[in-house]
């Protein structure tokens, strides 16, 4: 015991077992500690600066290149509560990371010395976020709706009661206790002024559902205890729109026939609609709505009842059940923080997003795998999927459009707004003449494109200096 725990020999062998078992108790979780604290800070330091002061990160019994500097960063740490925005501080606002970004050498040498940040690539999620900063097109939506966006911020709820107000709602009133299986066919029609910048719904139903936005489906559902997060923009107009669900309560005991088979059932949905206007002072215009007595019901199919020409002048308005936190559901918590993802609807980073054919070419790796390195090395076959491959592709394609239906500047500006977006500085002259030549005066889609396709190439664009 005393050769893993050296500490044990101060400990007098007079005094109670109970005192001395503390003692080691004690022993042990500051050794814990060191090992954590130091294993945080050397990542962070290799995050930050492209080589561990340990290497390989994964061997923490490797001799640092500065002891001294790893036991330093290591006690601030565990004195100041662990709070890793302040480690991420001292090292951000130190000497050492301001000095000039130097090339990378062969991580396994012994004769290591550091002369300041290693010169590395952008991870495969950072150039494409990258990319989607300099185009202005993200991910639609994030790929899980597990993680609450609004944690630590303002209150989810606040979200969904203000500004429209949501409740569960059937077609008869005491719903929420128990009513018949069978299909109700709900519509909502609304008029936005132009097309939402921002368009997406969070909905679910007790049982299952399927939700039309003017005549097309975009979401189904089976359970109910699972919010479904939908896209809405691609299918919205400017005017008048209709939303529309088939909602089902199903038997509740479908193999029993002599038993009652009526049982609770509600619709809960929230749209979130928005416009923001770019300017010097951005305005963002809101339309949200949720399911209240508004929406109006049918137990009647009609063919074309989900379309917006149908007449719906004989259908019932809907009762409301009680809150989104209403029992017997009680998925307030659950639904706002599905509704968390709306909010980054239209702007949703790539690490939230299920991996393309660019990002695992790139080097994103399974994320059912613990991996807590990647590969630096440039491969032949990223090399192909940046040239050649439709993801890339599609998304500057797509960013040309944008760029010139939402930011018609004449070719010099968009020219410089293009280069200060992508590498934070103005274009050289010769830079700025041939980035003219290669848009055209006026700016066509395909010089854009170009032009986008050189920024995106360019290793000032890949690398971390």
């Amino acid at each position: 015991m005393r050769f893993l725990y050296p500490e044990l020999g101060v400990i007098d062998p007079s005094i109670p077992k109970a005192d001395r078992l503390r003692r080691l108790a004690e022993i042990m979780t500051q050794r814990q500690n060191g090992r954590l604290s130091r294993t945080i800070v050397n990542r962070l330091w290799a995050r930050f600066m492209g080589r561990g002061l340990v290497e390989p990160l994964d061997d923490m019994e490797q001799r640092a290149w500065s002891p001294e500097l790893l036991d330093w960063l290591a006690a601030d740490l565990v004195e100041n509560g662990y709070d890793l925005k302040m480690t991420m501080e001292r090292i951000l606002t130190s000497e050492a990371y301001q000095l000039r970004s130097v090339p990378a050498t062969e991580l396994v040498s012994q004769a290591y010395v550091f002369q300041g940040p290693l010169i590395r690539r952008l991870s495969a999620e950072q150039f494409q976020d990258a990319v989607s900063e300099l185009t202005g097109v993200w991910h639609a939506m994030p790929a899980s709706t597990q993680t609450d966006f609004f944690a630590g911020g303002v209150g989810a709820l606040s979200e969904i009661e203000n500004p429209a107000r949501i409740r569960w709602i059937w077609n008869q009133p005491n719903a929420a206790e128990k009513a018949p299986p069978g299909t109700v066919y709900f519509r909502k029609t609304f008029q936005v002024a132009e097309k939402p910048t921002q368009a997406s719904a969070v909905i679910t139903c007790d049982n299952s559902f399927k939700l039309y936005l003017n005549g097309k489906e975009v979401a189904s559902g089976q359970d109910h205890n699972k919010p479904s997060l939908v896209d809405l923009l691609p299918h919205l107009r400017s005017g008048e729109n209709v939303l529309a669900v088939s909602a089902v309560n199903q038997k509740a005991a479908p193999d029993n026939k002599d038993a009652d088979q009526a049982n609770p059932a509600g619709l809960l949905c929230y749209v979130r609609l928005r416009h923001q206007e770019t300017g010097e002072v951005p305005i963002v215009r809101v339309w949200d709505l949720g399911t209240t007595e508004s929406w109006r019901w049918s137990t009647n199919k009609v063919d074309g009842w989900q379309n917006l020409e149908f007449s719906a002048a004989d259908w019932q308005p809907a009762f409301e059940l009680g809150s989104a936190g209403a029992g017997p559901w009680n998925l307030g918590g659950k639904f706002a923080q599905v509704l968390s993802g709306a909010s980054l609807a239209g702007h949703v980073r790539s690490s939230l997003v299920a991996a393309d054919p660019l990002m695992t070419a790139l080097g994103r790796p399974n994320r059912e795998q613990v991996i807590t390195a990647r590969a630096s090395a440039a491969t032949t076959l990223q090399a192909l999927e940046l040239t050649n491959g439709k993801t890339l592709a599609d998304q500057l394609k797509q960013g040309a459009e944008k760029l010139l239906a939402e930011t018609p500047l004449p070719t010099r500006q968009l020219v410089s707004t293009l280069f200060v977006r992508a590498l934070a500085r103005p274009p050289k002259p010769e830079e700025l003449e041939l980035s003219q030549q290669l848009l055209g005066v006026p700016a066509s889609k395909e010089g854009v494109e170009d032009f986008l396709w050189s920024v995106a190439m360019l290793p000032e664009f890949q690398l971390i200096y």
